[in-house]
């Protein structure tokens, strides 16, 4: 069976990018969340990120032609920004711990 036809792969990229859509349209209001509706915002968006991390990851391992081109055609594209898919992850991962530690200065405040 192709990567492609897989009906799990299927719910799970429709499911994945639908929350990300989702998320980012949340994500435009994230300044007038009060505490409570940002940490719940950045755990979810740790939450998806994982999701798509594991995604890629069965991307990666898969032995699909279409998979495996799909892969590079991620790092190709993400390559034209100087930066690896790794380095995405990592990026947002700064970028959430980033707006976890200014929620806890808020705090503190």
């Amino acid at each position: 069976m192709a990567f492609f036809d897989s009906e799990i792969v299927q719910e799970e990229a429709k499911h994945l990018f639908g929350d990300y859509q989702q998320l980012m349209q949340l994500g435009s209001d994230y300044g007038k969340f009060d505490r409570e509706g940002k940490k719940k915002f950045i755990d979810t968006m740790e939450n998806l990120m994982e999701r798509y991390r594991v995604f890629m990851k069965r991307f990666e391992l898969s032995e699909d032609f279409q998979a495996k081109l799909t892969v590079e055609q991620l790092r190709t594209q993400l390559g034209q920004f100087g930066i690896t898919p790794e380095q995405m992850f990592e990026q947002m991962n700064q970028t959430l711990e980033r707006m976890k530690s200014q929620l806890e200065q808020s705090e503190g405040q």
